[in-house]
């Protein structure tokens, strides 16, 4: 274990060299969480935290580019110094910043949902579908209900259209456009369920100074109102905003 630990932090400290050594900042995402983020006809990283990101590198007068990767080794990959930053919808939880750091959140802690074939469904006891390594994956493990991970949150709907899965749980941000799509094919049930502390860039722990950069940029976004017209946006009028 504490191999493992002190491994971990030479990999943070060498990109955090790297990164001084840079004048360009790599934005990870995933490219597969519409609206948060996804890849457009031409093949490029779009979305909601394009647009954000874009702004705030602006802001911080910083130059930035682009990079996709597997949710499942987002977190690694950012300590590995594969990029500099995660910008890709993902919660602030107290796991996760034991072993990277966020900055203040750009999303208010917003709603999971369940969405199901028939309303009928028990999500207490059912089998619930849930994107691998996200808080409703854990979520789903601890509440009595047989958890069916999946790599991608595409996945994680079709399991449920295919009869795999009872439901699926997911952010109710990213399930809203897909019910209304479905022609009442799929339907939300049950309560939502509030988790996390909204969404944030996440960093490594030894680059502070990127860190207060961009929690300075969101912060003016905040103040000046154009990160509530951005999320609205994306999200539509009935979004919680700050």
């Amino acid at each position: 274990m504490k191999k493992m630990i002190l491994t971990t932090t030479a990999l943070a400290l060498t990109a955090g060299m790297a990164l001084a050594q840079s004048q360009t900042i790599r934005m990870g995402t995933e490219g597969a969480y519409p609206p948060y983020n996804f890849l457009n006809d031409k093949g490029e990283v779009d979305g909601f935290e394009r647009e954000l990101g874009d702004e705030l590198c602006t802001r911080a007068e910083l130059t930035c580019e682009w990079v996709t990767t597997d949710w499942d080794g987002i977190i690694p990959n950012l300590v590995s110094g594969n990029y500099d930053t995660i910008i890709a919808g993902m919660s602030i939880t107290a796991e996760r910043d034991e072993v990277i750091d966020f900055t203040q959140n750009y999303i208010p802690p917003a709603a999971s949902a369940y969405v199901a074939l028939s309303a009928d469904v028990d999500v207490a006891s059912g089998v619930i579908s849930a994107q691998a390594s996200t808080i409703q994956a854990g979520y789903v493990a601890e509440s009595g209900a047989t958890l069916l991970e999946f790599a991608t949150p595409e996945e994680t709907v079709a399991s449920v259209r295919n009869g795999e899965a009872d439901a699926v749980f997911a952010d109710k941000d990213y399930l809203v456009p897909i019910v209304e799509e479905s022609g009442g094919a799929l339907t939300f049930v049950a309560e939502d369920v509030q988790l996390g502390g909204g969404v944030g860039m996440g960093l490594r722990e030894s680059d502070t100074e990127l860190r207060d950069k961009f929690d300075a940029a969101i912060q003016s976004m905040k103040d000046d109102g154009t990160l509530n017209t951005l999320i609205v946006k994306w999200f539509g009028e009935d979004v919680d905003t700050f």
